[in-house]
This record gives C-alpha cells, sequence and structure tokens, in this order.
C-alpha cells in the first residue's frame, strides 16, 4: 500500500518552524519537544540550506542557534527582512546575556531562548511568536486590500 504525501501545510494555520543550528543536541532537543506538539519542525545546518528553506514560503518562525557555522544570526535574519511573508527570528544560546538579549530586539528579533530547552518555555515562546506572526501578516493583507479598494474606487 503506498502512503500519499503529507500535505503542505499553510503557514496561516499551521505552526512551521525552521531551527537553524550546526548543533545535534538543539536538534533531538527541539525534535523531542516538537513530537507532542502539531507543529512542525523542519531543520538546517546553514545559512545557505535555511534560505532555501524559507524560500518556500512555509515557515512563519525561525529558531536560530546565536553562532552558526558560515555566519550568525544577524546574518540569517537580514536574508529574511525582504521576504513576502517574513518569518519571526528566536535566538538560542547557551548563556544569554544582557547584550545579545539587547541587540537582537534592536535588530528586529522575535525574542531570545536560552538554552537548555525546557518544554515550558519552548512552548510559551513559539506559541506566543506564531501568534504574532500570524496578527502581523492578517494586519498586512487588510491594508492591502483596503488599498486595493481604494485604487479602484
Amino acid at each position: 500500500m503506498r502512503i500519499p504525501p503529507r500535505p503542505e501545510r499553510d503557514p496561516n494555520h499551521f505552526v512551521t518552524v525552521l531551527l537553524v543550528s550546526p548543533l545535534a543536541d538543539d536538534h533531538e532537543a527541539l525534535a523531542e519537544i516538537f513530537a507532542h506538539t502539531n507543529w512542525r519542525l523542519t531543520s538546517a545546518l546553514t545559512i545557505e540550506r535555511a534560505s532555501a528553506a524559507l524560500r518556500t514560503g512555509r515557515h512563519s518562525l525561525v529558531i536560530c542557534e546565536r553562532r552558526l557555522l558560515n555566519g550568525t544570526w544577524e546574518d540569517l535574519l537580514e536574508r529574511t527582512r525582504n521576504m513576502p511573508s517574513q518569518p519571526l527570528l528566536i535566538i538560542t544560546s547557551l548563556q544569554p546575556d544582557n547584550h545579545l538579549w539587547a541587540e537582537a530586539l534592536n535588530l528586529g528579533a522575535f525574542d531570545v531562548l536560552p538554552k537548555p530547552f525546557e518544554r515550558q518555555e519552548v512552548v510559551h515562546v513559539v506559541s506566543f511568536a506564531w501568534l504574532h506572526w500570524r496578527n502581523q501578516r492578517r494586519q498586512r493583507e487588510r491594508e492591502m486590500e483596503a488599498l486595493g479598494r481604494a485604487a479602484c474606487g
């Protein structure tokens, strides 16, 4: 019996998260947490792979390790800026300090998630980030519809 492919999920209705980290422990820990949710987690080890995955438009959130093999979270944030449906970026760090928190929030990241990952904290941050992303997207859609009506009227 052939199993049909899993349908792609609309990010407006499902939490779709891309994890970008060179650390196997990050992938294992979040996969375990996500296994107990109805969220979808995909993974990338490098900025290039993450960029390719994000071009599909299916991801509403990105969880990114502070330091990557070929760059930093700032490099990835910059690559997401002009995406039509820009995902929100959550940074992870083993020891987030005040400088990281301030820099992250000032540059446009959504939040900083400390490690080791705690299930309740991950669920809280991801849930809140996705709701924020979805509300922003709906607001942009309403604004575009209003502009369209104004142009036609």
